[in-house]
Order: C-alpha cells, then sequence, then structure tokens
C-alpha cells in the first residue's frame, strides 16, 4: 500500500463492500462497492482531461455525493483537492483559480477565467463512459493531497497546503479518540468544503468503514427527524443552539446517539450546559484550524469540561508561548498556542516567506489563537490573537468577558469587540442578542458584570443585534463587527 490516503481509505472497506456508506436525505444509498466504482470512473475522466499526478483539481458545487466523489477521485488520481466555498463570488474565484492554477474547475465556467471548467452536472455525464477500475496513483505520505485556502479576514486569503499523511494521520488519531467503528453511523449536516465536513467527518467515518446520513444542509426538523437513526452528530455551536430552540428536541430525541461533537467556533458554557441538561449527553469540544486539522479534543471517556477543548491529542505536541519572544509559558499563563505534530501543513501555497513567519525555529506552528493550559493540561481559548482588546495599555481577552456576560439573564449570545477610543486606544464593546422573550438592557448588564469582571474589562458599551455576523462554519466575523462599530465613540 502506498501513502495514498484512498489508498488508507480503501483497505478498510467493510467485508462486504454493498454495506452503505452514504445515506441522502432522500433515501438514496451509496454503497462502498459503489463508492469504489463511481470515484474510479472519475479518477479516468480526469485522467482523460489531462490530470496529471500533482495537479490541482477545483470545485466550487453546492454538497452532494457527487461532489464528494470529486474529492475522492482526485486523490486516487494523485491530484490535489480544492474546495470552493459555493457563496464566493466570480471576483473571489477568480483570485483563488489565478492563484491555484488548477488543470481542472470543477464549476460554473463563467466563473473560471482562463481555468478548465466543467459545470458538475456534466462531469456525471461523462463519468458514466469510463471505466471503473482505476489504480490508486502511487503517493508519498508528503505528498500534497488539498490546499484549503483561510477565511482571509485580514488580508490575501493564503492557501493552506495538506499532505496524505497530514490527513491520513489525524483522521484516524480521531477514529480512536472518538471510538468510530463500522457500527456507527454519522449525520453529517455540515458543508464540505471545510476541513470539519470534509476532512474530519468524512474521512474518520471512512477509515471506521461506517456510515453517515448525508444531509446537503442543516435544517434542525431534518436533523431531529434522523437523529433515532444516527449514533453520532458533528456540528458547529449554531447546530446545537438551533436545536435547543425546539421543544421537539429531547432526550428521547437523542437517545440513540452516543457522542456529539463540535468545533469551528467557540461553544459556549452555557449551551454546553443547557445541552446536557436537556438530553443528558455532554457535548464533545475538540479544537483544529485549516492548518493543523485537529490539535485537541475533551477526552471521550473522562471529563469534557464547558469551555475548555481539551488536552493535546495523541502525537500532537501543543505548548503556550510568549507571543513575542517564543519562550514557553508555565501552565496557568494566557499565550499563543504553538502546535507541532504529524497534523501540521507543509506550509501555504506559493507564500515561502509567510511559511516561515509561522514556524517557530523548532518546527511549531503559531496558530495565533490565544490560550491557556490548566493543571490539568486541557486547553482553554480565550480568543484570536489579532482579536484582544488593549485597553488602556491592558489586555483584555474576549472570551472571559463573553463567557461573563452570556451566564446573563436574557443573553442568547455576545462577541467582544475592541473599537478605537480617544482615552483608552481601544475600548471593549459587547454585542449580544437577545433569547426569545427577553429584551436585555445595556444598563442593566454593565451594572451586574461589576461582580464578575475588573473595571478595565467591564463593556463600555453593550450593543444589542438581532443576530451576530458570521461566516460560513459559523465563527463570529469581528471584522465585520469592529468595522460597524468604529466610529462609536468618535467625538460628534
Amino acid at each position: 500500500m502506498t501513502g495514498n490516503l484512498f489508498s488508507l481509505i480503501h483497505s478498510r472497506f467493510p467485508d462486504d463492500p454493498e454495506i452503505p456508506f452514504l445515506i441522502g436525505s432522500d433515501g438514496a444509498v451509496l454503497s462502498y462497492a459503489t463508492l469504489l466504482e463511481r470515484s474510479g470512473r472519475l479518477a479516468n475522466l480526469f485522467r482523460s482531461l489531462g490530470v496529471v499526478p500533482g495537479d490541482r483539481v477545483a470545485i466550487q458545487a453546492e454538497k452532494s455525493v457527487d461532489s464528494l466523489l470529486v474529492y475522492l477521485a482526485t486523490l486516487r488520481a494523485g491530484a490535489v483537492h480544492l474546495p470552493l466555498n459555493p457563496a464566493y463570488t466570480a471576483p473571489e474565484v477568480a483570485y483563488f483559480l489565478a492563484d491555484a492554477e488548477p488543470a481542472l474547475f470543477v464549476g460554473d465556467p463563467a466563473r473560471a477565467g482562463s481555468a478548465r471548467a466543467e459545470p458538475i452536472q456534466a462531469m456525471v455525464e461523462a463519468e458514466r463512459a469510463q471505466p471503473g477500475e482505476f489504480d490508486e496513483v502511487p503517493s508519498d505520505p508528503d505528498d500534497l493531497a488539498a490546499i484549503l485556502y483561510t477565511s482571509g479576514t485580514t488580508g490575501r486569503s493564503k492557501g493552506a497546503m495538506l499532505t496524505h499523511g497530514n490527513l491520513a494521520s489525524n483522521a484516524e488519531t480521531l477514529r480512536e479518540a472518538w471510538r468510530f467503528t463500522a457500527a456507527d453511523t454519522l449525520l453529517h449536516a455540515l458543508p464540505i468544503f471545510h476541513t470539519h465536513g470534509l476532512f474530519v467527518a468524512s474521512n474518520v467515518t471512512l477509515l471506521a468503514a461506517a456510515s453517515m446520513l448525508f444531509l446537503p444542509t442543516f435544517e434542525a426538523g431534518e436533523v431531529i427527524r434522523l437523529l433515532p437513526r444516527a449514533t453520532a452528530m458533528m456540528g458547529v455551536p449554531t447546530f446545537y443552539t438551533r436545536l435547543l430552540a425546539r421543544p421537539d428536541f429531547t432526550r428521547e430525541a437523542a437517545a440513540h446517539v452516543r457522542l456529539f461533537v463540535s468545533g469551528s467556533a467557540p461553544l459556549s458554557a452555557e449551551t454546553h450546559q443547557e445541552f446536557k441538561a436537556r438530553t443528558g449527553h455532554a457535548i464533545l469540544e475538540r479544537y483544529g484550524m485549516t492548518e493543523t486539522n485537529m490539535n485537541t479534543s475533551n477526552p471521550y471517556d473522562g471529563p469534557r469540561v464547558p469551555g475548555s477543548v481539551g488536552p493535546p491529542l495523541p502525537g500532537v505536541e501543543l505548548r503556550i508561548a510568549d507571543p513575542a519572544t517564543g519562550a514557553a509559558l508555565p501552565k496557568g499563563e494566557v499565550g499563543v498556542i504553538e502546535v507541532r505534530g504529524p497534523n501540521v501543513f507543509q506550509g501555504y501555497w506559493r507564500m515561502p516567506e509567510k511559511t516561515a513567519e509561522e514556524f517557530r525555529p523548532d518546527g511549531y506552528f503559531v496558530t495565533g489563537d490565544m490560550g491557556r493550559v490548566d493543571e490539568a493540561g486541557y486547553v482553554h481559548i480565550v480568543g484570536r490573537a489579532r482579536d484582544v482588546v488593549i485597553s488602556g495599555g491592558l489586555n483584555v481577552y474576549p472570551a472571559e468577558v463573553e463567557a461573563a456576560v452570556e451566564a446573563l439573564p436574557g443573553v442568547a449570545e455576545c462577541a467582544v469587540i475592541g473599537v478605537p477610543h480617544p482615552d483608552f486606544g481601544e475600548a471593549v464593546v459587547a454585542v449580544i442578542t437577545a433569547r426569545p422573550g427577553t429584551s436585555p438592557q445595556e444598563s442593566a448588564i454593565r451594572s451586574a458584570l461589576g461582580d464578575s469582571l475588573a473595571a478595565f474589562k467591564r463593556p463600555k458599551r453593550v450593543i444589542l443585534a438581532d443576530a451576530l455576523p458570521r461566516n460560513a462554519m459559523g465563527k463570529v466575523q469581528k471584522n465585520v463587527l469592529r468595522s460597524r462599530h468604529s466610529g462609536l465613540f468618535r467625538a460628534p
């Protein structure tokens, strides 16, 4: 067997290849045998179109069985998978295609520019004329398997280069850590242009020879209907808050599920506690990023601590360092999270200088996330380095303030940002949403925080919003909030 990730996946196929791998929301079934045949047809089609090992295959398409098969066929062909968010506009797509120079773009030809383009429907039609037999291209574990572009909230988007070895090692680690077996059925409602839905959910399922219920999007009613058929679910925090908002999400609805996983954005301690009270399940929160796959996880067996992302996964080295000097800090102190291990990417596509900036000389990747490690070895994230508010020369970590605000009556969610202030440099501002049927008041919130936060940490303004701006993976877009409220303290 080569280092090609698909070769590892293939070696784990169930003894009976007719076992379902994927069950669509319409009841359509894709067996492991059909997965093998159709991905082989697509790999042969790619070859006929001139795709050679190392070429990039970009795809911008809605979540579907076909778009997932494009990923698997790309692995088999030894090419590099480049998934793009379907929400990206034509100018955004043009940037990614010009930067990555794919040999093939599966998507709207109108967005392709000079890249060769094939609509996914045409690919599916053309696939039928190809043979289903295909020998995986031998790959080294260090060969590229995928390029995922970062969200680009600050500056130019960067293409994180992930190898076959990166993806295989992390999926295998998670399969073992989360006890996935062939008896599992994963409820999959995540997008598949992102690490969480594509690599964590899909690869773990495949390496366990398990099955998954494959939903095109998250819809709470449909998830509740299907939960009795699932043994596991992976989601972002908004999935869980939306489920909790429904009276038909009951302990009985969740009784068949053995594991709920949350990631891609911080899960509030309040949501964690409310979910456990409602269902009896403690959500397992983990921490990862585009460049590293998963770094830490609360344990399957053992305490799942609200507000923590758990200890480092096996094989992952993690330390807290002084952002300026890189010196390691002791337990309990806040610093930048740095990681090293087989999960960590090779670097940024065609950005050697940026890659060099993000790695320490001893190989640790500087994540840009600020956190601390407690005495039990659990990691607590306090925010992105760029989100730290410096008010009057003192550091304020948003996660601490957000947790205090979200613990108050009537507050559903809170995002803390820093905005320009004439006296303090930056002022702490909390943007909140209200729980249904409540109307939290700014003065009451600011007063209530006097018992839990030092004066310099307390928000100088509390703004009630209908909703917080989020990206496709549920992360609050604090850059949007900062821009929206930048003139809050400006002199009239």
